[in-house]
């Protein structure tokens, strides 16, 4: 069953709203932890809009599980990373006037720099991680750089309008899984994934973990952390029961509106 790791963003970006202390992204974490989560997540920002940096640090020294810090590839963020020592970093493009991570990280265009950052990061002792689309020639070229893992972004599919666009994008993840996972590649997944539509992602065999954040952090407001992490997980492990007797394009039609 692919693991869940829980990005815990957008708690900070309701406290950062006020400024204030609450509510706090790392007890949000704990609380996640203790509802099954595999690993926290966080985007440490360059604009600093809501993980801000003391957050990074407190996140280190309280997660039980593991650490995944976000981060564009700047040498401000290398050095932040080098300094905290997360369990992985996962290099991911950034535009200051996104609302949020709009696609993968174009590291065929950008090999010579992702390449020298993943190395760095290694020669570190720290994992690396490549956000990218699904996409054949991005999954040789992170392979290329010496990543660790792959994160495939599922935004494509998540925001999809029609049951064929779904599909079609559910087709071109699975290809891209098939992929990696033939040149022994380790592959995680994530981006606008929510309790509606990850059973067809988990359904596909190959993808290590899943890494949700909006959609929990949001569905917690009406239930709680805890629930909210626990329901994801629920909607997991079905997709992935579903995935062993059926192709998740079948999956699919079962989580169509």
């Amino acid at each position: 069953m692919p693991k869940l790791c829980v990005n815990i963003d957008h708690v900070a970006t309701v406290r950062q709203a006020r400024r204030i202390k609450e509510p706090d992204p790392v007890f949000a974490a704990l609380l996640a932890e203790l509802a099954g989560a595999a690993g926290i997540t966080c985007h440490l920002r360059e604009d600093r809009r809501h993980i801000q940096d003391e957050d990074v640090v407190r996140l280190k020294a309280m997660v039980k599980t593991r650490l995944n810090l976000e981060m564009a590839v700047t040498e401000e963020m290398l050095k932040i990373a080098e300094d905290i020592s997360p369990h992985m970093v996962m290099f991911v493009p950034e535009n200051r006037q996104e609302v949020t991570t709009e696609g993968g990280l174009d590291i065929k265009r950008n090999l010579k720099r992702v390449k020298a950052a993943t190395e760095r990061m290694k020669a570190a002792g720290l994992k690396v991680s490549h956000f990218i689309d699904p996409e054949i020639v991005q999954i040789d070229a992170a392979r290329e750089c010496g990543a660790n893992v792959i994160e495939l972004h599922t935004g494509a599919y998540a925001e999809a309008l029609t049951e064929n666009d779904r599909l079609q994008e559910l087709q071109r993840l699975e290809a891209g899984v098939l992929h990696a996972s033939l040149n022994d590649q380790r592959i995680n997944a994530g981006h606008g994934l929510n309790l509606r539509n990850v059973g067809p992602i988990a359904a596909i065999q190959g993808i290590s973990e899943l890494h949700i954040g909006h959609s929990i952090v949001s569905h917690s407001v009406l239930v709680g952390f805890e629930r909210a992490t626990r329901e994801m997980l629920d909607a997991i492990i079905r997709g992935e029961l579903l995935g062993a007797r059926y192709t998740p394009a079948q999956v699919l039609t079962l989580f169509s509106p």
